[in-house]
Parts: structure tokens; C-alpha cells; sequence
């Protein structure tokens, strides 16, 4: 067998190759990556000759890893996760919330959480540089388990049951209707009276989704529910009067346009709530750092939010 140099393989390559099997795309790879198309091309080029392989099937309307491809893109992946272990190893001996932290957040948080934190992360921690990355839960879990994230804010599901957690509060759901849907104005309202067809869902990958499924009766059946692709969206078919939903309790502020649209009505039930928690792998060495980094956060509970019970929060 010839000796191969490790010198002609280089990170920044496997990087490349991972970034065109996540997106199937060349172009977009290379913008996820900062480099032109044509580098990265010639760079993932160059990966194939030394390694002998064709990693892509390539044409102009489909690129795809070959059989083999897709065995070496997953040993490439284990690379990049042991090297940026290596960094946090380091990290953890200098400081480790100093320099660059990856955060990732689901959509239906992120835009009504994130900008009340930044300035009290950016106080605490002033060395902190922080890159966020929104996405749904099945997608911030694989990001998380390659390395690509170091933490994520979430609702934890069955998918996270391998990550470490550190619950931060507890966000209420609030039922929002049309003004004139027959629930707007019931007296006693419950979680069952909800499980109805005009019912509104986000689409799958949202975690809000099996959210709101999780608190319907459990012979109630979904499959003709009308679907939403974003949280924002949900707002504006509620507001035409398509149906209603359930919407966290943060997503309520600062929508006094919808004030003669829709009525919002708490639900008494405990359980109409979700956990958010701060998650991260659990082989990273900056997990001290990050609880403690939990801890800070919860000193601070966003408005409607609630605390945790003494017996949620961890020693």
C-alpha cells in the first residue's frame, strides 16, 4: 500500500466536502463556507484525486455522495467533531467562554427571546462573541452532534435525550382565536375544548407542533389540520379568521395590530407549558461553563414566563 502524505488533507477540505453532502449544492456551500464556487469546486476536486474516490455524484439538477462518498463524508464528519473538540479542550484551559460560541435556537424562541438576552450576555461575558444559527429541533440536534453548534436554546423532546440540558423556565401557551370564533369568549375554557379541525399546526420539524399535539385528547387525529410554515404565519391566519392555535407566551409581545383580530385566553391547566432549556453535548468540557451559564440565565425570567421549582433546577 503507497504512503499517502497527511499533508495534502487538510480541514478546510473536509469542511468543504461536508458543506456540499448538508446542502446538495455547490453554490451554496461555497456562500456557507465564504469561499467562491470555483475554489471550493477545485478544492473538493483536488480531496477526490488524493483519496482515490469519487465523492459526488455530480449533474446540473442533482448532486449526491456516491456509496463511497458517503462512507468517507461520515469519517470526515468524526474528524471535524475530534478537531473541534480539540479547540474546546483548549478553550476550556484559557478561558472558556472567551472567543467564539456557536448558539442555536429554535424558530419559535429565537425572535422573542434572543434580542432581550444579548445585552445581558454581552455584559457578563465581554470576551464573548457569539454566531447564531436558527433552526428546527431535528436540525439544531444533528448540528449539536457534529460540532457545528456548541449550545442550543430548546423545548427538549424525545430527539434531545441524548444531549445534557440545563432548564432555564418554564413559557406558558396562551389560546389565540379569531375575535368572533365561538371559544373566544367561553367561560370555562380547557385544553380539551381545543382539539377541534380548525385547530392550526406549524408544519413537521417543529417541536411547537407535537407541543400543541402532545396537550390534545389523545383520540384526537390531526391528519386534515391546516399548516403553518412559521410562528409569524400562524399569526396572520388566526388574524384572517382561519382558525386558532396555541401560541408561546413570548410570541405575544409588541402585537397590538392584532388587537382587533383576535382574543387571547389563558388556559388553567399546569401543563399548558414548555420547559426551555439550555442544551449542549454531552462530551464537551466546557460543560461547567455552561451550567453556569444556566444559572446566570435563570436569575432573569422572561416577562410571563415562570421560574422552575426548586425540585427542576439541578445541583
Amino acid at each position: 500500500m503507497s504512503y499517502v502524505p497527511l499533508s495534502g488533507l487538510s480541514l478546510r477540505d473536509i469542511e468543504y466536502v461536508v458543506a456540499v453532502d448538508d446542502l446538495r449544492n455547490f453554490s451554496r456551500a461555497a456562500e456557507r463556507c465564504g469561499v467562491s464556487q470555483a475554489g471550493l469546486s477545485e478544492q473538493v476536486r483536488k480531496l477526490e484525486q488524493l483519496l482515490n474516490v469519487t465523492l459526488f455524484e455530480r449533474s446540473r439538477r442533482h448532486v449526491a455522495p456516491t456509496p463511497e462518498g458517503e462512507r468517507l463524508i461520515a469519517l470526515g464528519r468524526d474528524v471535524l467533531a475530534s478537531a473541534r473538540n480539540l479547540l474546546e479542550v483548549a478553550r476550556a484551559h484559557t478561558g472558556p467562554l472567551d472567543g467564539l460560541l456557536h448558539i442555536g435556537v429554535i424558530p419559535t424562541l429565537g425572535p422573542y427571546y434572543i434580542p432581550g438576552l444579548l445585552p445581558r450576555l454581552r455584559q457578563k461575558y465581554a470576551q464573548l462573541g457569539l454566531r447564531l444559527n436558527e433552526n428546527t429541533t431535528p436540525n439544531l440536534v444533528q448540528h449539536l452532534r457534529q460540532g457545528d453548534l456548541d449550545v442550543a436554546f430548546m423545548a427538549p423532546t424525545t430527539a434531545t435525550e441524548s444531549l445534557e440540558h440545563a432548564p432555564l423556565f418554564l413559557e406558558p401557551f396562551l389560546a389565540v382565536f379569531p375575535k368572533d370564533h365561538e371559544l373566544a369568549n367561553k367561560k370555562h375554557l380547557s385544553i380539551s375544548d381545543l382539539a377541534r379541525p380548525d385547530l392550526l399546526l406549524l408544519e413537521d420539524g417543529h417541536c411547537l407542533r407535537d407541543q400543541a399535539l402532545s396537550l390534545c385528547p389523545s383520540n384526537f387525529r390531526s391528519q386534515d389540520q391546516r399548516l403553518a410554515t412559521s410562528l409569524e404565519m400562524l399569526w396572520h391566519m388566526i388574524g384572517a379568521g382561519e382558525g386558532f392555535s396555541l401560541i408561546p407566551r413570548l410570541a405575544l409581545n409588541n402585537r397590538h395590530e392584532f388587537d382587533s383580530l383576535v382574543t387571547i385566553r389563558e388556559l388553567s391547566e399546569t401543563e399548558a407549558q414548555r420547559t426551555i432549556s439550555l442544551v449542549w453535548r454531552p462530551s464537551d468540557p466546557r460543560a461547567t461553563s455552561f451550567r453556569e451559564l444556566a444559572n446566570f440565565l435563570r436569575v432573569a425570567i422572561p416577562d410571563g414566563c415562570l421560574s422552575l421549582p426548586k425540585s427542576k433546577i439541578p445541583n
